[in-house]
């Protein structure tokens, strides 16, 4: 079915709920029910709470409608005839009022008896809804207009498709991402935990969850240094005077978490959103020469973005997080190179964690009908835009165009993906910026002994930690690859007299970098290797006496099951081989 069929059976659909809701709660005021992805919603003001327990009454009121073959029927009113017929109803007597002056309404009938302020368009027939499939998903509060300081309403929202089928495929999928979602399962894993007095979006990372991190970062940072990048360190926070000159206190100071009180303090400090305006203070250290080009700065930063309350999302929408932060110094000949390898080494990072075909590439580029947003002139945006398009029609970059989505120092290079609820979010950013050296003095001395402005190159190669967690706890049911698991293998002993010889087992993998842990609590094997496999770990050790005796382990799969008895060294060589080349699945 086209999309545009399918939404128009949805809007239909959302107005059949709207009548069978008004049936049911009598004082309920209807608000606006476009169509989603999935389905529709509609918002309510209605003093009785919708739960659970309406959904089957209503659904059956909506089917009782749809079997009447009410008509849909548009009429054209003047405002204040459409104010009249609206006259108990606020919210659509502010829409109304929304409309020009010298436009009429456009209002649709359900049946003799309904009505509703719509647009349209719709089905002429709630007969041509009868293969429709729906059901009701939840409710959830929604303030009138997205604003906080209007008044909280109910929101019904409906799993609308085409037929049955199409519906419980859908819901299978509800059902997988449940189970995948990483604010759930990593709260199950105990890889991270959030804590009201401490705060929304400001996680704590668990042992687990630091320890995937951990390895993250290290590997992050060991194939940074050999593909050429310095590493840095640099202050949390800085004076409102580095922010002042990068441009950062005039265009994303809503965004910093500010320190002190201009009209009353000295000094005035804020901690970083972004490192780059540290990192050029290191450029900045001494005189530079062409010959020093390109010179590539990484660092693992901690930055602090002050999001508003209602976009926080477990590890995906954060307020504080730790990036893998570079910024590279170049000449205009260097430039396409160097992108290059940048965008090189970001998808080496996705492929090696099993991300890349989960991602697409959306060009961000700035908005000049809101020139306000950004520094620089229109022709520096053209050529930074210009530059970066050639770059990446000469890769072949297959990309998405985002206006005014640019930083407003520059075009940039976003590679996105979707959580497990198709909600995308950027991972890895890429961006071009010929504005902020000259801001900050930032000069070389070419061949010719003039003085220059390098271009700068703003990447991250693995992006934020926090939200490659999340991806990866959702990409692998929270059952990592051995070489990120945080628990790589249990040794599980039959009973007590078998604990030496896990102890000594334990020993060895541990020497050669295995993360291994013993249960030996005095439960029986069964259950210690169903713990073992609801914790994902990737391979269980059983051992008895049987084992001891013949100096061999008895190894489970987490994916493979039981793998019979076999002798450590062999099992050990296949481990080595599975953990050092990262293999996936």
């Amino acid at each position: 079915m086209e999309e545009k069929e399918l939404e128009i059976l949805r809007h239909g659909c959302s107005h059949v709920l709207a009548k069978a809701v008004n049936k049911i709660f009598a004082d309920a005021k209807n608000t606006i029910g476009p169509a989603i992805e999935d389905g529709f919603y509609y918002d309510f003001d209605i003093n009785e709470s919708i739960t659970p327990e309406h959904f089957n009454k209503i659904e059956k009121e909506m089917k009782h409608i749809i079997a009447q073959n009410q008509d849909f029927k548009k009429i054209v009113v003047s405002k204040t005839e459409a104010k009249k017929m609206f006259k108990d109803n606020v919210y659509k007597q502010e829409l109304i009022d929304a409309v020009p002056d010298n436009e009429e309404v456009s209002i649709y009938y359900l049946g003799d008896d309904w009505y509703d302020l719509c647009r349209g368009p719709h089905v002429s027939n709630t007969k041509e809804l009868r293969n429709f499939a729906f059901k009701i998903n939840r409710v959830s509060g929604a303030y009138w207009h997205g604003d906080e300081k209007n008044k909280m309403l109910q929101r019904v929202y409906v799993y609308g498709f085409e037929n049955v089928e199409a519906l419980n495929n859908h819901i299978l999928k509800i059902e997988d991402a449940l189970k995948r979602d990483h604010n759930k399962l990593g709260r199950e894993l105990e890889l991270f935990t959030t804590v009201d007095v401490i705060g929304q979006g400001l996680p704590i990372l668990l042992p687990k969850g630091a320890k995937v991190v951990q390895l993250l970062q290290r590997f992050v940072e060991d194939e940074e240094e050999k593909r050429g990048w310095l590493l840095t360190k640099t202050p949390f926070m800085a004076k409102s005077d580095l922010y002042k000159i990068s441009g950062h206190w005039d265009h994303y100071k809503d965004g910093m978490f500010v320190l002190g009180d201009e009209a009353k303090d000295k000094e005035v400090f804020a901690l970083r959103p972004m490192t780059c305006p540290f990192q050029y203070q290191a450029y900045l250290n001494r005189s530079r020469s062409y010959k020093d080009l390109p010179l590539r700065y990484d660092e693992t930063s901690t930055l602090f973005r002050n999001e508003s309350s209602g976009e926080m999302h477990g590890l995906i929408r954060v307020r504080q997080f730790t990036i893998s932060e570079g910024h590279l110094m170049c000449t205009p000949e260097q430039l396409e190179n160097e992108f290059k390898n940048c965008l090189e080494l970001a998808i080496f990072m996705l492929k090696t964690l099993g991300l890349y075909e989960d991602s697409s590439y959306r060009f961000s580029q700035w908005d000049p009908n809101n020139k306000d947003k950004y520094i620089g002139t229109e022709e520096q945006w053209n050529e930074a835009q210009d530059v970066m398009k050639n770059i990446l029609d000469d890769l072949n970059v297959p990309y998405n165009i985002g206006i005014g989505e640019a930083a407003f120092y520059g075009p940039k290079l976003d590679i996105q993906i979707k959580n497990v609820w198709g909600k995308e979010d950027t991972l890895i950013t890429i961006q071009i910026d010929q504005m902020l050296a000259e801001k900050f003095g930032m000069e070389y001395t070419d061949k010719d002994g003039a003085k220059k402005h390098p271009y700068i190159i703003h990447r991250t190669s693995i992006g934020c930690y926090e939200r490659t967690l999340a991806y990866l706890i959702e990409k692998y049911a929270g059952a990592f690859p051995l070489w990120l698991a945080p628990v790589q293998i249990k040794i599980l002993n039959i009973n007590d007299s078998i604990l030496d010889y896990a102890i000594s087992i334990q020993e060895k993998l541990k020497s050669l970098g295995f993360r291994v842990e013993i249960d030996d609590r005095n439960e029986k094997i069964g259950k210690k290797i169903r713990e073992a496999q609801l914790q994902k770990t990737p391979y269980m050790l059983v051992l008895g006496e049987n084992e001891k005796a013949n100096n061999c382990i008895c190894v489970r799969s987490r994916s493979q099951g039981d793998l019979g008895s076999q002798k450590l060294d062999d099992f050990i060589k296949e481990i080595i081989e599975e953990r050092d080349s990262k293999k996936i699945f």
